[in-house]
């Protein structure tokens, strides 16, 4: 009963997580007058000091003595804080100016180019159904090329910087909490010092433009931080199957959004395109769920093997099962649903 219980609040949580990541649009137009970049550096500051509060409450700061002392690891934590920048910049500008509806294709088309990258730059071998749903997925980047009248430049934008920093985010290897923290970290100084800047040249709204301004751009912290516990209280609780499933509520609030409170325009050909998109992504996540099954089934076929020739059950080594393809490139074509999620968290 209790394992129920716990599965079913963290099923609350996940759903906690990305659907407060889904309705983040609606929060960043209150930031006006503000623009991408001043409200993209309040992001950065505010979600230290948030982060680190948090840390401090869960006397988790050991980890930070072990990464000074690793060099490398620092540079790619650096690497993937400019690149989650890139993301978070381009992503409220999209919101603030028009592009909802773009910015959810981004992150619909992400497990495609991460798919892609993973063949690309770590050599891995998709599966047939793999092929099949990246070629689709290109297909409807052409159709909505010829909808917008060019590229769809923002979504690709939001789809590989986001499919880099979970690239890097794999090499590095760490928490949630932590790695925001160190990120942030990272953006702390050239964040406040821009700040500092606006205000030196009376450009800034934040003391200017009233309390209440103040308050909503300092809340930027919490925007981030807080989806960011939501979804690891969700890890720890539920399958990673089901966590992989959950990543695509957030594009769909999005779009959502985008279509019937922002009033974007859709005519067909960009219905036309999104459609190919989700062609794509359910030819994948039914390959992965597939594959999932075969494996648990090869999985437990080998430790009835090894329980009838006297071996203790578990010494047998099966393969990881492939989950819902996700955000991030893993060691093979289908990746860890939980790992990929993961690396999704600090988005939006």
């Amino acid at each position: 009963m209790k394992g129920k219980n716990e599965q079913r609040a963290g099923l609350l949580y996940g759903i906690g997580a990305y659907g407060m990541w889904g309705l983040v649009p609606l929060f960043w137009p209150l930031l006006e007058p503000s623009g991408a970049m001043e409200i993209l550096a309040h992001r950065m500051v505010w979600s230290l000091g948030v982060v680190g509060i948090a840390l401090l409450a869960l006397r988790r700061w050991a980890w930070i003595g072990a990464l000074l002392r690793q060099p490398a690891k620092l540079g790619l934590i650096a690497i993937a804080a400019t690149v989650i920048s890139v993301n978070w910049g381009i992503y409220i500008w999209s919101v603030n100016n028009g592009h909802v509806v773009e910015a959810s294709l981004g992150y619909f088309i992400n497990p495609l180019v991460t798919i892609a990258m993973g063949v690309l730059l770590l050599g891995e071998r998709l599966r047939p159904v793999q092929w099949t749903a990246v070629a689709t997925g290109f297909a409807a980047v052409l159709v909505l090329a010829i909808g917008y009248g060019q590229p769809p430049w923002v979504s690709l934008a939001l789809a590989f910087s986001f499919a880099t920093y979970g690239l890097v985010k794999k090499k590095v290897n760490m928490g949630g909490l932590e790695s925001l923290a160190a990120e942030t970290a990272v953006l702390f100084v050239p964040a406040l010092g821009f700040l500092l800047w606006l205000a030196a040249r009376g450009d800034t709204t934040f003391l200017v433009g009233g309390a209440g301004h103040g308050a909503l751009l300092a809340a930027t912290g919490l925007v981030t931080a807080v989806p960011l516990v939501c979804f690891g209280a969700a890890a720890i609780r539920v399958p990673l199957s089901v966590l992989g499933l959950l990543q695509y509520l957030a594009p769909v609030f999005q779009f959502g959004l985008g279509i019937l409170y922002f009033h974007e325009a859709m005519p067909p050909e960009r219905w036309a395109g999104f459609a190919l998109v989700w062609v794509a992504l359910m030819l994948l996540t039914w390959d992965a769920l597939r594959t999932a099954r075969r494996t648990r089934a090869e999985a437990l076929r080998l430790a009835v093997l090894a329980a009838e020739a006297g071996a203790p059950v578990g010494t047998t080594a099966a393969p990881a099962p492939d989950a819902v393809p996700g955000t991030t490139p893993g060691a093979s074509a289908g990746t860890d649903a939980g790992a990929a999620a993961a690396e999704r968290a600090p988005a939006s």
